[in-house]
């Protein structure tokens, strides 16, 4: 029991390093063939950011652990709104721009909705992971073509966020051992993260989907969370949201999609009755929250965390 303790540590260690030496690889690299920010920021560092959810589901359904791969990405997109952006709001209120409720706001809820009813029947077809799949690729470039309309400040806020990280530069041999050594971490952090909470899971008495929903999300969710939290503190409001809103769009559409390609899920019928539908409810939420001044205060940072909190010790009870 202690070993898979310390292996699932070791497992989120390597999920969160892992995404981090990939991003900031990958972003040099990029950069180093006059790659334009935007298309980076778009690529790169969405995908690299979520990496640790996507090797963690794609894994998990591999091995048929279908709760963990399903778990995983609801209990990530309830974490992320619920958890991140209520502690986000609670460390400074959080201004949001107009555009991202326009743009992104319907789509997350749209694509949560779209998942409920694909799952009904039990399963998640390699047809609907198509369909998912190609969802993202439509999403990508619809916010690259808006992305290009507002380049200028675009590319400044991305320049100034590849400052902060430290991956300016442009060294190909070392960019491509950060790549090649997150890649190494990221694969071997999600096998021992899955091993070991399944085994924990079973020793105490819990269940894989809550195990996924709860410890494997929140662990997956590591890169957003401190994401989101550096942003806030900066007072980078929408980098805050917009990070939690693209991860969940991008959860959905390109990871479950992937996941099913791969290896068509089962669905708890739980996951249908409660997850997906308190997954779908924190996203609705969050609607009128956000529109109200178009600021996320610290009391409704406190009501995302009382419900996230709420929805927890209900999975326990």
């Amino acid at each position: 029991m202690v070993l898979n303790i310390l292996l699932f540590f070791v497992g989120l260690a390597g999920l969160y390093f892992g995404a981090e030496w990939l991003v900031k690889g990958a972003t040099r690299f990029a950069r180093s063939f006059n790659l334009k920010p935007v298309v980076i920021g778009l690529t790169i560092v969405a995908f690299g950011t979520s990496t640790p959810e996507l090797v963690t589901s794609v894994l998990a359904g591999i091995k048929h652990l279908n709760d963990i791969a399903i778990g995983n990405i609801v209990g990530s997109n309830i974490a992320n709104i619920g958890l991140i952006l209520g502690l986000a709001a609670l460390i400074q209120p959080l201004k949001v721009d107009m555009k991202l409720i326009i743009r992104e706001m319907p789509i997350v809820v749209g694509i949560s909705l779209l998942l409920y009813f694909m799952g009904r029947n039990g399963i998640l077809s390699r047809y609907e992971g198509m369909i998912l799949l190609g969802g993202i690729i439509v999403y990508i470039l619809y916010v690259y073509r808006m992305a290009i309309k507002e380049s200028k400040s675009v590319e400044q806020e991305y320049l100034e966020f590849e400052d902060h990280l430290g991956i300016a530069g442009n060294r190909k041999s070392k960019d491509i051992f950060f790549i090649l050594i997150g890649l190494g971490a990221l694969v071997g952090g999600a096998h021992f993260l899955v091993n070991s909470a399944i085994y924990i899971a079973r020793v105490i008495g819990i269940s894989d989907l809550v195990i996924g929903l709860t410890v494997v999300a929140v662990g997956t969710s590591l890169p957003e969370l401190a994401t989101s939290m550096v942003a806030a503190i900066r007072k980078e409001s929408d980098i805050s949201v917009g990070n939690v809103l693209g991860s969940n769009i991008f959860n959905i559409l390109a990871i479950l999609g992937l996941a099913a390609i791969i290896q068509p899920l089962q669905i708890n019928t739980t996951s249908l009755r409660v997850d997906m539908p308190v997954m779908i409810l924190f996203a609705m939420c969050l609607i009128p929250m956000i529109t109200w001044k178009f600021v996320l205060s610290r009391f409704q940072g406190v009501l995302l965390l009382i419900g996230y909190v709420a929805y927890v010790l209900w999975l326990f009870k």
